[in-house]
């Protein structure tokens, strides 16, 4: 797999309940095994904003409906055994289908 979570990220996740909707992201990707550099990729931005959501900082209104519909998506792919991604390359596929899936909408 690519470079793994951290384990001050994972902690942090562990501890926070604020709800706001990166730190949300973030929970579903580690749990979906969903690498932020790829992550970045469906949404149009760095790496380093993705890190920046999943650590609770704001993100534009108008990001927040293909950010929660992507969360759907891997929440319901993960109830159905698609996901956690086994390694990179699986990640790397399912993101791309995604992402195929939301230029499409």
């Amino acid at each position: 797999m690519a470079r793994p979570y951290g384990l001050e990220l994972l902690q942090a996740l562990d501890n926070e309940l604020d709800g706001r909707l990166g730190t949300e992201l973030a929970r579903v990707c580690v749990r979906a095994n969903l690498p932020t550099q790829h992550l970045a990729t469906i949404f149009g931005v760095s790496r380093m904003t993705i890190h920046s959501w999943f650590r609770g900082k704001p993100i534009r209104s108008a990001r927040h409906g293909a950010i929660e519909r992507f969360m759907n998506k891997v929440e319901e792919d993960i109830k159905t055994g698609i996901l956690p991604a086994v390694n990179l390359k699986k990640a790397k596929v399912y993101l791309a289908q995604v992402r195929k899936t939301f230029k499409s909408k």
